[in-house]
């Protein structure tokens, strides 16, 4: 299952609609999430709403949050889509097998074994996710508590069943990059608290270019593009009812 977790204060100010590039996502397999550490007043609203629709076009969650309870929304945001994603599939099987029928539709008995079988998945598939930081000026005063979340974001992911890989990004670049890869796929999660002593807030919020990257390198394992295609090793933990299905 394949994600991009994206942590901005919303207001994205330069190149393609953000909205746009996180739909184009979905329809590559990947979700976006969006956790949105705003402001108050007019920016803030406006934020707020750009916030709501990239998660919405990219089918996704998004929350705000203070800075004090954001590494609670990220760690929520991840399981929550997680089930929600395996709860789709399996909702597309029994469709199959019982028609126009869901979950909701089965005798107390049986939804309850689905319901097992939706939550041993969600711990135990495999799990892509990669973090789009939001480098903008406007985060400066925010990045400790976006540090501080992302390390206890690692403790939680570290004790899923299933593997849990992570890349790391952020935006802009130093040189106007619409996004820099700071950490490449790896299942070594406490390597991700070193990104930060490299990180540099300035310029301008290029949300949707930055989203259109993140995109790329899901595809070829590099954010120039036409480069080989690089998907992290995956366990055989998936075989079964929702063996082949990729999110």
């Amino acid at each position: 299952m394949r994600q991009i977790m994206l942590i901005t204060d919303g207001c994205s100010n330069v190149g393609d609609s953000p909205v746009l590039a996180a739909a184009l996502a979905r329809q590559e397999g990947i979700t976006v999430n969006v956790v949105g550490i705003v402001d108050y007043g007019t920016i803030g609203e406006l934020g707020s709403q750009e916030i709501a629709e990239i998660a919405r076009a990219g089918g996704g969650m998004s929350q705000l949050t203070g800075t004090e309870r954001l590494a609670h929304t990220m760690q929520m945001l991840t399981r929550k889509t997680v089930v929600q994603t395996v709860q789709q599939a399996v909702n597309r099987e029994l469709r199959q097998i019982l028609g126009n029928g869901g979950i909701e539709d089965l005798p107390p008995d049986k939804r309850s074994e689905v319901v097992e079988v939706i939550d041993d998945f969600s711990e135990s598939s495999p799990l892509q996710i990669a973090l789009l930081i939001d480098a903008s000026a406007s985060m400066k005063p925010k990045l400790a508590a976006v540090e501080e979340a992302i390390r206890d974001m690692m403790l939680s992911l570290g004790s899923r069943k299933g593997q849990s890989h992570l890349a790391v990004f952020h935006f802009p670049g130093p040189r106007g990059e619409d996004a820099v890869l700071d950490l490449d796929w790896t299942l070594d999660l406490s390597s991700a608290r070193s990104i930060f002593q490299r990180l540099v807030m300035r310029g301008a919020t290029p949300t949707g270019p930055a989203i259109k990257k993140v995109m790329e390198f899901f595809r070829y394992g590099t954010l120039d593009g036409n480069g080989k295609v690089a998907w992290p090793e995956e366990s055989d933990e998936g075989e079964g009812m929702l063996g082949d299905y990729v999110v």
